[in-house]
């Protein structure tokens, strides 16, 4: 075997190497770096002792497996580093449970005999703000509506809740002067009753409603 076959084997190795990890294989069709040292060491075992392997060729060769060796352990570093974030992040959203939270996202309240406090974003500056209330059964119970409001995070305050206990829903509708609907984001507030994980995300539960962990923005 030829100094340029030696050089050409272990180069089609890197190429197969490199083939097999950047499309889905099994495990059979991988190769890994005790894999490719032991086809290295096959390799100056079988060489021609006429003509032997030069000083160069070798050199070469043991960059390249340096150069695997070094992407395998990073491969492993970033996905235990991926395996660990997502550890840390169930931990963080178990410890929530019992722990008033606010959320950018979700629409559930509780009303428990006194007025409540409904907030939310805004886009844009509004002309008019409207709140539609709704019970646990989805049937409209109330309105809530204020004018001039400025962009950014809002509240209006449902006075009919003294008047009222349970679980209910709310949805804010805003329009700017020309009549023209603006993007308004519901906030909800309320303690954590429990956390699950589904579809690849953590939910914690506010007010009977599951809410992105993301999307949790104050822990009081």
């Amino acid at each position: 075997m030829s100094d340029t076959q030696t050089v050409n084997g272990i180069d089609n190795i890197l190429q197969q190497y490199s083939s097999s990890t950047s499309t889905t294989t099994s495990k059979a069709q991988s190769m890994g770096k005790e894999d490719f040292l032991k086809m290295l060491v096959a390799q100056l075992k079988n060489q021609d002792p006429l003509n032997p392997m030069s000083g160069t060729d070798f050199a070469t060769q043991l960059a390249q497996f340096s150069s695997l060796e070094q992407l395998t352990n990073l491969n492993t570093g970033l996905t235990n580093l991926g395996l660990y974030q997502s550890t840390q992040a169930n931990v963080q959203a178990v410890n929530l449970i019992g722990k008033e939270v606010t959320a950018s996202s979700g629409n559930a309240f509780t009303a428990d005999g006194s007025s409540v406090n409904l907030y939310y974003n805004l886009a844009a500056d509004s002309k008019e703000v409207q709140i539609s209330i709704y019970d646990a059964t989805g049937a409209f119970v109330d309105t809530v509506q204020a004018n001039d409001q400025k962009q950014g995070v809002n509240n209006m305050t449902w006075i009919n809740g003294q008047k009222k206990s349970g679980n209910y829903t709310f949805k804010v509708n805003a329009y700017d002067a020309d009549g023209k609907t603006l993007k308004a984001n519901t906030i909800i507030t309320g303690k954590v009753s429990s956390v699950s994980f589904k579809d690849k995300s953590i939910y914690v539960n506010v007010n009977g409603q599951d809410v992105p962990f993301s999307d949790v923005t104050e822990v009081t």
